[in-house]
């Protein structure tokens, strides 16, 4: 440590924020075994075991929150997680370097861009009365389109933001991984007559497969979370029935109604989901011959 200290101190800020908002908060789950009171404290609450869990397993709503959250991440798995992966393929067959760094930071612009702001574009863009998409399609002779309000589309609307928000920025590690590959291999491979998708198939995808597994096992840790901000910001009573999820629900009740307890019991039942998801993908990977995580 003594002659490391520069090192451990520039890691200081990183350590200390995930003790304060990472672990400290940990011994705070015990709420979700007690009807906890605020003005009682964790030490004089009512205990009431699984109480909390019951209930919630019992809710007519935990099987619609269970197939929305679900749904929404599958999708996002499906469609978006292969495409930042994709896109590093295709950036890194570029041989202009100036136009590499152009298209990377024009598709970087949306990850910095609040959902907020992404939800009013969406708006601008797709609202039946005065959104342009449906602007342009009357003039043409169509008909409207309830784009915000259809059910049936709300899943597909919200992977297509994310797509469009997160891909860019999901190539970093991507880009970083294909830079480490041996040229050497490439080389060897133009000898032996092979073009540009022979050596992303034979070469570069191998090459990054432990980079991607292990993206594909942390994302599998949060495929509870769907994104509490985006999905509160583009959900109406029209499409109330597919967007509400285990973050809306809680936000609901832990929030808005004070029954602290009971969305703390939530949130630990999503937090199990997740580390159960993580152990068993990371088996399965180590089984398969990948590094996994861990």
């Amino acid at each position: 440590m003594a002659r490391d200290k520069y090192l451990y101190l520039l890691a200081l800020p990183g350590i200390v924020y995930f003790l304060i908002f990472k672990y400290v908060p940990v011994g705070g789950l015990v709420i979700a075994f007690q009807n906890y009171s605020p003005y009682l404290g964790i030490l004089h609450s009512e205990w009431v075991g699984l109480e909390h869990f019951q209930r919630f397993f019992s809710n007519d709503d935990f099987l619609l929150l269970l197939r929305n959250t679900m749904m929404i991440s599958l999708m996002n798995l499906v469609f978006f997680f292969p495409l930042p992966i994709v896109l590093s393929l295709m950036l890194n067959e570029l041989r202009s370097m100036a136009y590499k760094r152009f298209v990377q930071t024009v598709i970087y612009i949306p990850h910095f861009l609040s959902w907020v702001l992404i939800s009013g574009l969406t708006y601008l863009m797709l609202s039946q009365s005065e959104g342009l998409v449906n602007k342009i399609m009357f003039a043409l002779g169509g008909e409207r389109v309830g784009f915000l309000t259809d059910s049936n589309m709300f899943w597909g609307l919200l992977t297509a933001q994310v797509m469009w928000k997160e891909a860019g920025w999901g190539t970093i590690i991507f880009l970083a991984a294909i830079a480490g590959v041996d040229p050497q291999l490439y080389e060897a491979a133009v000898v032996d007559g092979a073009g540009r998708f022979r050596k992303m198939w034979h070469i570069t995808l191998p090459a990054i497969r432990n980079v991607i597994v292990i993206l594909f096992i942390l994302r599998l840790g949060s495929v509870m979370d769907v994104g509490f901000e985006q999905v509160y910001l583009m959900m109406n009573g029209a499409v109330s029935s597919v967007a509400d999820v285990f973050d809306t629900y809680v936000y609901r009740n832990g929030v808005q109604q004070g029954q602290f307890s009971y969305s703390t019991a939530i949130g630990l039942f999503k937090s199990i989901v997740g580390i159960v998801l993580v152990v068993a993908a990371n088996k399965l990977a180590k089984r398969f011959g990948d590094e996994g995580v861990y």
